[in-house]
């Protein structure tokens, strides 16, 4: 059986997509590629920096990004700001010796240029989709348009993870009218760390889902 890949992509910016993708790459010891980053977070942090230090994983499975964008806006803008383009053939799924966790920016329609989604470089990438998604309010709709969204392009999803305290009706709404499977849901910690971040994700998830 091949290595797992997975793209792990949100409904929106700022739900918890990068610390589940930290999780996530921790608990599959996988390595991790955030092919565009724009802009840092208010310390400075990028988000693969962010995964390095809540994953646990080794250094050398930290990726370098594509593109390392200095505005933390839309992409496209972000690259024109920098005075790039943003050249779909640096963005080739890096091939690696084992599970492999990727993370989009943003929301799954992201311009990266012009003409170019990101959903659109999904779609060559040949991976299954994790949407991850918030438990509070207008999630449904954020969620479902973004399930139909990846439908339309042929992406296969493999399920969606939620970030939050648990909202049981919005969370098995979303599930079956979307017609995804729930993969859990990650709890909010009161101190974020590799050693609670992990805890999180084994009482939120079952492992084996991710290794199928």
């Amino acid at each position: 059986m091949s290595a797992p890949r997975f793209i792990v992509t949100g409904t929106d910016t700022g739900i918890g997509k990068t610390v589940f993708a930290a999780a996530l790459t921790g608990a599959l010891n996988a390595a991790y590629w955030k092919p565009v980053q724009a802009g840092t977070d208010e310390d400075g942090i990028s988000d693969s920096e962010w995964v390095a230090r809540l994953s646990g994983v080794g250094a050398q499975k930290i990726l370098p990004e594509s593109y390392r964008l200095q505005t933390p806006c839309s992409p496209h803008k972000a690259a024109r700001i920098d005075g790039l383009t943003i050249d779909p053939e640096r963005l080739k799924l890096p091939q690696v010796g084992g599970p492999l966790v990727i993370e989009g920016a943003g929301g799954v329609l992201v311009p990266l240029t012009g003409s170019l989604l990101l959903a659109d470089v999904f779609a060559q990438w040949d991976a299954p989709v994790i949407l991850v998604a918030r438990t509070g309010l207008g999630t449904i709709n954020h969620s479902l348009l973004t399930i139909e969204a990846l439908r339309t392009r042929g992406l296969p999803i493999h399920g969606i993870a939620f970030v939050g305290e648990g909202n049981a009706d919005s969370e098995r709404t979303i599930a079956e009218i979307g017609n995804v499977r729930r993969l859990g849901r990650l709890a909010l910690v009161p101190r974020l760390d590799r050693e609670s971040l992990a805890q999180a994700f084994a009482d939120g998830f079952d492992p084996l889902d991710f290794k199928r």
